[in-house]
């Protein structure tokens, strides 16, 4: 794989966030949602603690994904969607709270793709430009942040409105500028 801005930024914000965090959070083993981010194997419903892990193997799930919207997808969103397994990461951006969107092992990823073009699909229909989400504002409001497939630009949006604004030029420029926040326990 590749190395690209993307893929340094998002390093550098793991790297970031395991500082701030040097113990795991925890969270419920589930041997029927499999991930390598478990630190290690347990009955379901048992706490063990996790950390994002870098993906090893590639996917043609974002050749699908191109093939499904008759359009080639931006390199950076391929980039960040294939670093890493891992929950979705808490982070602030300009003082605002925000969830970075992950999947949690290949069948995650292949849910991302269903939720993906639903999205580009209601951009079409809107008759607006793609946009692919990869961050939720907090606290679960409705406003979510995406990568404009055409330009790059990292943009705030509402589901089935125009982009609000711009908040960065590039997603390693988005991602270089945020800071991590600690992962809370999920038991």
């Amino acid at each position: 794989m590749d190395i690209t801005p993307v893929n340094t930024a998002l390093d550098r914000f793991i790297e970031k966030l395991i500082a701030l965090q040097p113990e795991a959070p925890r969270i419920f083993f589930n041997a029927d949602w499999p991930s390598p981010c478990y630190q290690q194997h347990a009955q379901s419903g048992v706490s063990v603690a996790w950390r994002p892990t870098r993906q090893t193997e590639s996917t043609d799930m974002f050749d699908r994904l191109s093939m499904a919207l008759e359009e080639p997808l931006h390199p950076d969103i391929v980039s960040y969607y294939s670093r890493y397994w891992s929950d979705p990461l808490p982070a602030i951006w300009e003082g605002e709270p925000l969830s970075l969107l992950q999947a949690w092992n290949p069948e995650d990823l292949e849910r991302l793709r269903e939720n993906l073009i639903g999205h580009a699909l209601n951009k079409r229909r809107s008759k607006m430009p793609l946009t692919i989400f990869f961050a939720c504002v907090e606290p679960d409001t409705d406003y979510f942040i995406s990568l404009d497939n055409q330009s790059g630009q990292v943009v705030l949006e509402k589901p089935g409105k125009p982009v609000i604004r711009v908040l960065a030029n590039s997603l390693a420029e988005f991602l270089e500028h945020l800071t991590p926040t600690a992962i809370p326990d999920q038991d």
